[in-house]
């Protein structure tokens, strides 16, 4: 079993709050990590991926919650929402004879921030903790830095990275982070593995999470969704590409983000008179899954000149979510586009409006021209701009001028 790196903040929140919502996509550990917590009082686990446990829950909300003693665990909530309001009445109730911290903890693999009756329903009562697929630094055994931290502020010259190795790096891109398909090593068993995996989310969550019984759209808005991983999000191509209406369309991504399969990072704008791109970008969160539907093997990976961008880029931003999760100085992630081109792949910015710009280039190779988009930042932002880094698939980290590095991508797993 792996170490998480939100372990520890999983056990702080149920210290002090009556409902703990572990929430993240399928298969990315939410059980393995409720039934592991270090915790005196044994928790009673409910799995509403039981039958008989999910027709009990939906027949009689208020009785399901009502009959439960003691902390319980409660997994995939989202499959029956009407328990919200029978947790929040049982958790009052907890208040008035002071037992109500971590009586509950409840899984998700729907984001409730995208389901705001059920987030409401429990406002001021819960608390989300974001598991994501396991991180390369999880993978590695050292899930303690907060390299996302690290990256945006700490001392660089403390870690010595170790080169960052062209097969590891593929093995990497390839595995992705979902804990099931990290152990299988045969190329056509994990693929065995995300193919179940997706049939298993577009067949029957989005089906039930959106009340429809044909989605049949889904997969293929899915697999040209892969094909645009790290590019900006342009819902009119994609309907002209996919056949499918605007209106539609809109509604179809917004259920693949609440079942985190994609995932979009804003654009960065502190002053709305410059004339900066304002559009998205589109993420598939886990590279293994976008390397399983761009058709991408060791082999041809292995024989290629150079590692694709968008799936080299991918990687990186699902290592700055996993370890945004747990970050201490509470980042946040956008993108920067200047109308004329200039782009930072990412920037980390924290409550002070402190910046730090990330650029990923997936060659072994580094020249001045790489560090132009985090120069021009640097130069309209220089009283924010801490650092620029370009993260790269060589194994030296080399200065390039002031605040300005070159730095190995073994960064996210080198201990």
């Amino acid at each position: 079993m792996y170490d998480r790196h939100i372990a520890p903040l999983l056990v702080e929140a149920l210290e002090d709050t009556p409902v703990v919502l572990l929430n993240g996509a399928r298969q990315t550990g939410k059980s393995t990590l409720a039934k592991s917590l270090p915790e005196a009082t044994p928790r009673r686990y409910l799995t509403l991926d039981d039958h008989t446990t999910l027709g009990a829950a939906h027949a009689d909300p208020t009785g399901f919650i009502a009959g439960l003693s003691g902390p319980v665990v409660i997994d995939e909530i989202q499959r029956a929402p009407g328990l919200f309001l029978a947790i929040k009445a049982e958790v009052d109730r907890d208040r008035t004879r002071g037992q109500a911290a971590g009586r509950f903890l409840l899984t998700g693999s729907a984001n409730v921030m995208l389901l705001p009756a059920l987030a409401d329903s429990l406002a001021g009562r819960m608390e989300i903790v974001q598991l994501k697929p396991l991180s390369c630094a999880e993978r590695a055994g050292d899930p303690r830095l907060n390299r996302a931290d690290w990256l945006f502020d700490g001392n660089l010259s403390t870690r010595t990275l170790p080169p960052c190795e062209r097969s590891a790096l593929i093995n990497t891109l390839l595995a992705g982070g979902f804990p099931e398909a990290v152990a299988r090593s045969a190329p056509r068993r994990r693929a065995a593995w995300f193919d179940s995996y997706l049939q298993a989310v577009l067949q029957r969550d989005v089906r039930e999470l959106a009340n429809l019984e044909q989605l049949t759209e889904m997969p293929n808005l899915l697999q040209l969704l892969a094909h645009r991983s790290a590019s900006l999000l342009n819902f009119a191509e994609l309907a002209r590409s996919s056949g499918i209406a605007q209106t539609t369309l809109k509604r179809y991504f917004t259920l693949l983000e609440t079942l985190f399969l994609v995932h979009r990072v804003p654009a960065w704008e502190r002053n709305p008179a410059k004339r900066l791109v304002k559009a998205p970008k589109v993420f598939l969160p886990d590279c293994g899954l976008l390397a399983h539907l761009a058709g991408h093997t060791a082999d041809t990976l292995d024989r290629a000149t150079g590692l694709p961008g968008s799936l080299v880029e991918t990687l990186v931003c699902a290592e700055l979510l996993k370890h945004l999760a747990f970050s201490a100085r509470a980042l946040s992630l956008w993108h920067y586009r200047t109308q004329t081109g200039i782009e930072v792949d990412f920037v980390l910015e924290d409550r002070h409006g402190k910046l730090t710009g990330i650029e990923v280039k997936a060659a072994a190779t580094v020249d001045g021209k790489d560090f132009k988009g985090l120069r021009h930042l640097q130069d309209t932002e220089p009283g924010h701009f801490q650092r620029g880094i370009v993260l790269y698939t060589g194994r030296e980290c080399v200065a390039f001028g002031k605040e300005l590095f070159a730095m190995p991508m073994s960064a996210w797993w080198g201990n």
